[in-house]
């Protein structure tokens, strides 16, 4: 973390390596100072990497409850299959929004043509807790391509909306609670204000050379914005950023491994079920799963 110089800025948090099945991320949220941002409990920066032919992405399948998971790549290709029976090819500029709800298992890999030639990778993939009634939903997958998602350009500003509403523009991505998730690229000498109609906001600086205020923003950091104070994102070079927050949760979230819920005891149950074999299988992709050998432990919450 990093002392704000300037008052719209509450904190800067830097993404802190992380390997996902022998994949490197960065990952900004959860920080030990700041557990979420809006709905937001989790942001990881994935890439800019590109691997040797014949290798890949594997992310064997997995479970999630509770929340909902937001997959967005700048490049590259990432095959999604879950437990609901679909299997959809995430490319850049579209949304992936899956929710869990009471229980979903999925995986992300790799597809087999891009293997051939050694695949490319970076994108984010964010974590949006779900309102206390709607943690025990039904899942469902939402995939929205990137000519259904919302555009503007003016003043050496593009954005595109990619979830919730900001800027007068509303994604058609089924959100469980008010949120903006925007991706802006601005030209050299650009400027954005910041959305002031949402509790909470941030920036992630994903490239470029920009600042908030007088305060230059360090590349792959989420900048966490001050409530209630105007801010600006000014481009000194191309920038790409993405901005994101919403309506404070409703109460304390527990993390643990792929978990999020409101209740300890929802979580432990939850392991218990993933250990006992007792989540249903992905078709497709039903050989092998990520196994988990440790207990629920809760030091942490959002």
């Amino acid at each position: 973390m990093t002392a704000p110089l300037d008052p719209a800025i509450e904190l800067i948090l830097d993404a802190k390596p992380r390997s996902i099945d022998g994949f490197n991320v960065g990952r900004a949220l959860p920080a030990a100072t700041k557990r979420s941002v809006g709905p937001f409990v989790f942001v990881d920066h994935m890439g800019p990497a590109r691997l040797e032919p014949g290798r890949g992405l594997d992310v064997r399948p997995h479970p999630h409850i509770n929340l909902a998971t937001v997959t967005y790549l700048f490049d590259g290709e990432i095959m999604h299959k879950d437990s609901l029976g679909n299997a959809q090819v995430i490319r850049p500029g579209a949304i992936n929004w899956m929710t869990a709800g009471r229980g979903i298992v999925h995986s992300e890999r790799s597809p087999a043509e891009a293997r051939a030639t050694g695949p490319q990778l970076h994108g984010l993939q964010l974590w949006v807790a779900l309102p206390t009634r709607d943690e025990e939903s039904e899942p469902r997958f939402s995939h929205h391509p990137q000519d259904t998602l919302p555009e503007q350009s003016d003043g050496g500003v593009r954005m595109r909306v990619l979830a919730g509403g900001a800027y007068g523009l509303k994604a058609p991505v089924p959100v469980s609670s008010p949120l903006f998730y925007v991706e802006v690229e601005l030209a050299p000498g650009a400027s954005l204000p910041m959305p002031n109609d949402h509790e909470e906001r941030s920036v992630y600086l994903v490239s470029g050379d920009a600042e908030v205020g007088d305060m230059p923003l360090p590349q792959r950091s989420l900048a966490v914005l001050a409530h209630g104070k105007p801010a600006v994102l000014k481009a000194k070079t191309a920038t790409r950023a993405m901005l994101l927050g919403g309506a404070r949760l409703d109460g304390p979230r527990y993390m643990f491994w792929n978990f999020v819920s409101s209740r300890k005891e929802r979580i432990e149950e939850a392991a218990r079920a993933w250990k006992a074999g007792e989540f249903p299988l992905v078709p497709g992709d039903d050989k092998e799963h990520i196994p988990l050998d440790v207990e629920p432990k809760f030091s942490e919450r959002a």
